[in-house]
């Protein structure tokens, strides 16, 4: 049976941000993610997970920035990411060891590093050349620590020209950065919208060992998982058919979000699966 985090960035934004980690224990989450951790100290991210028996399974890189301060900054510049972009090699570097100190206090076994927007007109093949570049030296650093990094195929309607799209491309980069810890983030999702044939996806790419977390949101609205038009438990099914035991992202906007207890109203796609859990 799929084991679920909540996306503490998306989910809950009837809350502030500290009080959603206790809102989602409550409903029975047992992990969480989020996009950057960096807005708050890691002390006070310890302490909240710690208080409500919650694993933290994920977390983002920064965008840009070398410090917690510009990464925020970053992110709401419109940066997504580093990874691909010649000379922003010094900024990158500080970006991940930042990430790492953080995975280090929220015992996180995973970052996700984001690839970033290819600029008009650039070398696809220095992009390309960048990016594995950058993620051998990540993967470096993160194995010193145990730590896994991810690389995620995004669609380019949410993120117009984000530079990994595709799930053969990010299995073709792990494969040719050929680091033992750098995986790949499936957000069902992104692939649905880029790709479809979900199914086979997962048939083909889980059992090659790279997948390391999955996501999940309703498409096209990017809702709870019950509405839109994939078929979701029939793809949990698939999950367990294939023996994936990692952890499943609950990375959509609730569609009651910003009403009061609107995201636990709109979980009863879950309770299902948080039963067989007790069970």
């Amino acid at each position: 049976m799929p084991r679920f985090a909540a996306n503490l960035s998306l989910m809950y934004p009837e809350l502030p941000f500290l009080d959603r980690f206790e809102a989602a224990a409550q409903d029975g989450f047992k992990a969480v993610e989020y996009l950057f951790p960096y807005a708050w100290a890691p002390e006070e991210l310890a302490t909240r997970l710690s208080a409500h028996g919650l694993q933290q399974v994920l977390f983002n890189a920064p965008p840009g920035g070398t410090d917690a301060l510009s990464a925020q900054q970053a992110w709401d510049a419109g940066s997504r990411g580093l990874a691909c972009l010649p000379g922003r090699e010094s900024e990158f570097r500080a970006g991940v060891e930042l990430a790492l100190s953080y995975a280090q206090a929220l015992a996180c076994p995973r970052i996700h590093v984001m690839a970033g927007l290819a600029p008009v007109d650039a070398d696809s093949a220095v992009l390309r050349a960048t990016y594995l570049d950058n993620l051998r030296w990540a993967a470096t650093q993160a194995a010193r620590q145990g730590v896994d990094v991810l690389i995620e195929p995004i669609n380019t309607r949410d993120i117009p020209r984000f530079f990994l799209n595709r799930q053969d491309h990010a299995h073709e980069i792990v494969q040719d950065v050929d680091a033992p810890n750098l995986k790949v983030q499936m957000d069902l999702y992104h692939c649905q919208i880029v790709e479809g044939d979900v199914a086979m996806k997962l048939r083909k790419y889980l059992p090659s060992g790279r997948v390391a977390h999955v996501q999940i949101a309703g498409v096209p609205e990017r809702h709870e998982p019950d509405v839109g038009e994939l078929n979701y438990p029939y793809l949990f099914a698939v999950l367990d058919e294939l023996g994936y035991d990692g952890w499943v992202g609950c990375e959509y906007r609730p569609a009651r979000g910003g009403q009061p207890a609107g995201t636990s109203a709109g979980l009863g796609w879950l309770k299902p699966y948080l039963l067989n859990q007790d069970a």
